[in-house]
């Protein structure tokens, strides 16, 4: 079955042998890499359902795992038909992949509750009972680096239930690819490569602090093509949420999008 992603061969045999060898894996790279496209490609491939959870600092440990329904539970107490399961029983209970994208922003009760689940294969929920996981039950996990907001470092007890696998920016070229395959105004060819050379051209720049990924390209030529090919405009309005500047009061963005265009080889594009 053909994965529905450019490039990354290597990264997709990768997770296929972890997940054939019975093992969980933590998808590490920028924000905007395809590490989710990378895993539902992956358990499409495989034929397995996938059941995804996003991190947040507030998430608790009953959304994962399930819940009683409460006014079931005052009427005729905790019985089995009483309990919703969460994410994590059902992705047991199915065989399936759950999938957790940027583990590293939910809090450390919840990550703690999936020990059990990746050692064992098992978790307990109190006033319903054990549940034991299906065969081929797999936890597919993301995380964004450290440095990036609102994250933090997994414990070691949690890194060592994983294995890692890598994904950074991917060539110009395949980037190329992935804007002419996603982007929906069909832009022109010429279009696609101005916004590709730009938006790499952010990753470079010592005066911004995080980059742009292929998702603010793909935005670029999109709406550059409603608007008669002027990137200029669509620069301005796809970049400020997707970069950050090292200091934004002293570099005003206008001045910075006209350097990078100019290194990029897209001269004239302000």
């Amino acid at each position: 079955m053909r994965t529905p992603i450019v490039g990354r061969a290597a990264e997709t045999e990768a997770l296929l042998a972890c997940l054939a060898a019975e093992r969980h894996v933590l998808l590490e790279g920028p924000v905007g890499v395809g590490k989710t496209a990378l895993a539902r490609a992956v358990c499409a491939e495989l034929d397995r359902p996938l059941f995804r959870v996003d991190g947040d600092g507030r998430y608790t440990e009953g959304k994962l795992v399930g819940l009683f329904d409460p006014p079931a539970v005052l009427a005729s107490g905790y019985r089995p038909e009483h309990f919703i399961p969460g994410a994590l029983v059902l992705a047991m209970q199915a065989g399936g992949i759950l999938f957790i994208n940027e583990l590293n922003r939910m809090p450390e009760g919840v990550q703690n509750v999936l020990l059990p689940a990746l050692d064992e294969g098992r978790v307990q929920v109190p006033n319903y009972g054990e549940v034991r996981a299906a065969h081929g039950f797999a936890l597919v996990a993301t995380q964004n680096p450290t440095e990036f907001v609102a994250t933090g470092a997994l414990s070691e007890a949690l890194l060592d239930r994983f294995e890692l696998v890598k994904l950074d920016y991917q060539s110009e070229d395949e980037e190329r690819a992935i804007v002419a395959l996603d982007a929906r105004s069909g832009p022109a060819a010429e279009l696609i490569v101005r916004a590709v050379a730009l938006v790499r051209a952010t990753r470079t720049d010592p005066r911004i602090r995080r980059g742009a990924s292929v998702r603010a390209a793909i935005a670029i030529a999109d709406i550059a093509a409603r608007l008669g090919g002027d990137l200029a405009r669509a620069a301005l309005l796809a970049l400020p949420t997707r970069i950050e500047l090292v200091d934004p009061a002293a570099t005003p963005l206008a001045g910075v999008l006209d350097d990078l265009a100019k290194k990029a080889g897209v001269a004239g594009l302000l």
